[in-house]
């Protein structure tokens, strides 16, 4: 499997939060390999099941969310467009700024930035806040008015780039990466016989509020859950405490919204596989899908595996490809052994 090729592909895709159909479509399509029950639910989530063929099978749903951050158009002014945010964007990193304005042809701009030669000293000194800039598309007034409609989405220019030592770089590997490492985890699986049906969701909305999977996971009414998304890696610039290492392997969650028994079962099978792993305490609210899935209906044992990734919500988030396969195999052999954690 080219897991480099379907990673660069994948997030290439541009689907902000809300507007996701393009990514779902293709992760339906990575899906329709390895199940014939692939469906596309009302809030865009896209569900594979599995099915074992045994009779009253327990149902295990891995989760990855297909959304990225990115902003929207909410008006125009001397044919630059102003915008919000949609999702956790650092407004210091905004300024000249490649992106694609997502019409139906789409338009490429950049975020207005001052030359350091026309700024004051306190402006020097300050970011910028997003209401104060614009996105330059080239445009005159009028043609930016007939074009770009209130309510356009944006996303940031795609920059898939392979660095050295086998590191990809690019926009959306939060989530898209783990994602691939679910396709990845299914490859390894297709001649496992599992002992358990097992669902597979992409799930939309997850970066403004983890709204796809509170809704898809309720009528999957799943027994068990492994929500894998991505945690912060470590840089020179980075407290030490607050990340974890770069090509360490997967992390682990460990914390009152996870269920231990599971968390105990990835750390040990991966131990004993010899597949690099990490632990991560999120000691409250995970930030992930996790969250919602753990406490639906009457309760959802979760587990939360995240992929090590450095500068995460930016143009450039940047993933050791042996983290995702890692995930991969650990999230494989952890399905294998249902006995460790059911």
């Amino acid at each position: 499997m080219d897991i480099i090729n379907i990673l660069k592909d994948f997030s290439s895709i541009n689907a902000p939060s809300g507007c996701e159909n393009a990514a779902a479509v293709k992760a339906a399509q990575l899906l329709s390999q390895y199940s014939d029950d692939v469906r596309t639910d009302k809030l865009g989530n896209v569900i594979a099941c599995i099915k074992c063929g045994k009779e009253n099978p327990k149902k295990v749903l891995l989760d990855a969310h297909l959304d990225e951050i990115g902003m929207v158009v909410t008006g125009q002014q001397d044919g630059f467009l102003r915008f919000a945010c949609v999702g956790g964007i650092d407004p210091r990193m905004l300024p000249a700024r490649e992106v694609v304005v997502m019409t139906n042809n789409p338009v490429r701009g950049v975020v207005t930035c001052l030359p350091p030669h026309v700024q004051t000293a306190s402006q020097m000194s300050q970011s910028v806040p997003v209401d104060k800039m614009f996105i330059d598309a080239g445009l005159i007034e009028q043609q930016a008015k007939d074009l770009i409609p209130i309510g356009t989405n944006i996303v940031f220019d795609d920059a898939f780039c392979r660095l050295a030592n086998n590191i990809v770089s690019g926009k959306a590997m939060d989530d898209r990466a783990c994602f691939t490492s679910i396709i990845l985890t299914l490859e390894l699986l297709k001649d496992v016989n599992l002992d358990f049906d097992l669902y597979v969701m992409g799930s939309t909305q997850e970066e403004v509020g983890t709204r796809g999977a509170t809704a898809g996971v309720f009528p999957i009414a799943p027994d068990y859950a492994v929500a894998i998304d991505v945690t912060h890696a470590h840089t020179p610039d980075a407290d030490s405490e607050k990340t974890l290492k770069f090509k360490g392997g997967p992390a682990v969650g460990y914390g009152p919204s996870m269920n231990r028994k599971m968390s105990k079962a990835f750390t040990e099978l991966a131990d004993e596989n010899n597949i690099p792993n990490q632990i991560e305490v999120m000691e409250g609210h995970t930030g992930t899908n996790g969250w919602p899935i753990y406490v639906s209906r009457e309760g959802v044992p979760t587990s939360v595996l995240s992929i090590p990734i450095k500068y995460m919500h930016s143009p450039c988030e940047t993933m050791a490809i042996c983290d995702l396969e890692n995930t991969s195999a650990l999230l494989a052999e952890f399905l294998k052994n249902p006995g460790r954690w059911m």
